[in-house]
């Protein structure tokens, strides 16, 4: 993956931050076509250009018509993150959500997720009714107004941004602009 590959290839060090995509939807999901009315063609383009990313990637990526409220599952990648399986929690929800079409809203599927990947259900079953994370994930969100950020995926590095679905070489680029502007 990119991700990784940017590590080990540029040392650079990666902080994942929680970003209020959509928090308005109900925990039943909603239809793309009815969140963006409208905007059909935006939709279309968007979705081919997630398609050739995670074909490029190798990722698997199934279409999808539906989206679900993902703060659950953020404050859940918290605790993950906590227990050092940050990255593993955000794979399971990956292939949860974009290949498999799962309800990533509902408490069931994300502890069925935490436990896939070995952390024990019952703490994860607490975090979600406590809301644990509830406090660190407020913190990313205002932290993504803060900087102005107003899509996903963002990438920051060095007060360069780069926004949207990026090829490995504009990621280069964004480092290398980066370090260059920070000497």
């Amino acid at each position: 993956m990119r991700t990784e590959r940017l590590q080990r290839e540029y040392g650079v060090q990666l902080r994942w931050s929680a970003f209020p995509l959509h928090p308005e939807t109900p925990t039943e999901g909603r239809e793309l076509a009815e969140l963006f009315a409208g905007r059909e063609t935006m939709i279309r383009d968007m979705q081919a250009r997630l398609q050739q990313v995670a074909a490029a990637e190798g990722l698997p990526l199934a279409d999808r018509s539906r989206t679900y409220n993902s703060r659950l599952a953020q404050e859940l990648g918290k605790w993950a993150e906590e227990q050092g399986c940050g990255n593993k929690f955000r794979h399971a929800v990956y292939q949860a959500f974009f290949v498999e079409g799962v309800n990533i809203a509902l408490v069931n599927e994300l502890v069925k997720i935490a436990e896939a990947i070995g952390l024990p259900e019952d703490e994860a079953r607490r975090v979600l009714r406590e809301r644990s994370f509830a406090a660190a994930v407020d913190a990313d969100w205002q932290r993504a107004m803060d900087v102005h950020i107003t899509a996903v995926p963002t990438h920051l590095c060095g007060g360069k941004r780069l926004a949207g679905f990026a090829t490995y070489e504009d990621f280069v680029r964004l480092i290398g602009e980066s370090r260059k502007r920070l000497r």
